[in-house]
């Protein structure tokens, strides 16, 4: 998974390379046809959620090797976040987009023939870095393509396409395993072919970005300038809440739902995690500006009362319980996140942004990652329902803080 948001882009620069001989659509298209890309690379990441009960029945392994299976995830993003953080501002957009179509390829190829533990995890790390090296690139080269005056709107486009596309993701792999034949094969079949379609439109695409001299690449190092120090706490505080909020429904829901409440199906699981991901989407879109500077305690507080509701779901084994904390959370998730970072943007020296950022995400996914980890232990030590409750006191403390923080930086200004 990823997010609705992009590192920043460096500035355009002057093209010297051949003018390319290959057809291409026009921009309005090509901005289209980059969307539904995203869409579906991001439909992927999310595509086994629903799967992974069936998984276990059939390899027989715990609750703590799913979590590993699903924080491989997180380890494909970070790396293509510290390697190609900023490869399409050196090669391109299209030059960019292409490998990371081709991570995803290989990634349902795998999931295709996956009989074991060690292919789950390659198919999971392939995963995560198609997302990580798409992320970016796709929505920098949504802005790109947009008219001058469209931004916004361009960027509106790629939240949605990216947070429709992790929604969708389990919705559709949870119905086609509840309603069509082969449910761990029609999935990946599914997704190979819509890939095989974007990728012919990425191809087409014209190339938005123009370089000038021998292209140089160079890590993108995680780093925070002093100046943003304070800011980058308050936020990595909040955005480690919400985004382990994310990684234990897309990781774990499914095993609440058939262990706890006993609703093995995987629709239903598939549209638990779609619900997360939905409210999120609604929050970044529909929430942040119109709360501005009280969006983070907004969202904060919002986590809150999430993580009271997923308690509350678990020790009364309540369907709509969960449903509401997925509901609830997942707004909080949508409105803390984008809240905090337009804060680090807005005090990150401009010369910097991207390595701010990286250095955020790389929080970000380590929260998705290492406390659904942790998850995974202590379902094995003191059972799943004790371990889901902990997690849920865990995740409400830390908005608490990060709640108190932003409250006493409102005060300060």
């Amino acid at each position: 998974m990823s997010t609705g948001s992009r590192l920043p882009a460096a500035p355009r620069q002057q093209h010297v390379f051949a003018p390319s001989r290959r057809p291409a659509v026009p921009r309005g298209t090509a901005f289209w046809l980059v969307a539904l890309a995203f869409t579906v690379i991001m439909l992927g990441t999310t595509l086994p959620t629903p799967l992974y009960v069936l998984y276990q029945h059939r390899l027989g392994f715990s609750t703590l090797m799913g979590t590993v299976i699903f924080a491989a995830y997180a380890v494909g993003v970070v790396t293509a976040l510290v390697l190609f953080g900023r490869v399409s501002d050196v090669l391109g957009r299209r030059r960019t987009l292409l490998p990371g179509l081709a991570c995803a390829v290989l990634s349902s190829l795998v999931f295709l023939g996956a009989d074991n533990l060690p292919l789950l995890i390659t198919g999971r790390i392939l995963s995560g870095l198609s997302a990580g090296i798409f992320t970016g690139t796709a929505t920098a080269a949504l802005v790109d393509l947009a008219d001058e005056d469209a931004g916004e709107r361009a960027t509106l486009v790629a939240t949605v396409a990216n947070m429709g596309g992790l929604g969708a993701g389990p919705l559709l792999s949870g119905l086609l395993a509840q309603l069509a034949p082969a449910p761990l094969r029609l999935p990946y079949e599914v997704h190979l072919g819509l890939l095989a379609v974007v990728t012919a439109g990425v191809w087409l695409m014209p190339e938005p970005v123009e370089i000038t001299g021998r292209p140089r690449l160079r890590v993108t190092r995680p780093r925070v300038p002093e100046r943003v120090r304070a800011a980058f706490l308050r936020a990595s505080i909040a955005g480690f809440a919400s985004f382990a909020v994310l990684g234990l429904f897309t990781a774990v829901a499914p095993s609440f739902l058939g262990r706890l409440l006993h609703l093995s199906d995987p629709a239903l699981s598939g549209a638990v995690v779609c619900t997360v991901f939905a409210a999120s989407a609604i929050g970044q879109i529909t929430l942040v500006r119109p709360l501005g500077r009280a969006a983070l305690p907004v969202g904060c507080g919002l986590l809150i009362a999430g993580m009271a509701l997923l308690i509350a779901g678990l020790a009364t084994e309540s369907l709509l319980l969960l449903l509401g904390a997925a509901v609830t959370a997942g707004l909080g998730q949508g409105v803390s996140f984008r809240a905090g970072l337009a804060a680090i943007n807005a005090d990150a020296p401009a010369g910097q942004r991207a390595e701010v950022a990286s250095t955020y995400f790389t929080v970000l996914y380590v929260a998705i990652s290492v406390p659904v980890a942790g998850v995974g232990v202590a379902a094995d030590a003191v059972g799943l329902r004790a371990a889901g409750i902990g997690f849920g006191v865990v995740v409400a403390l830390l908005a608490v803080s990060a709640l108190v923080a932003a409250r006493r930086d409102r005060h300060a200004r």
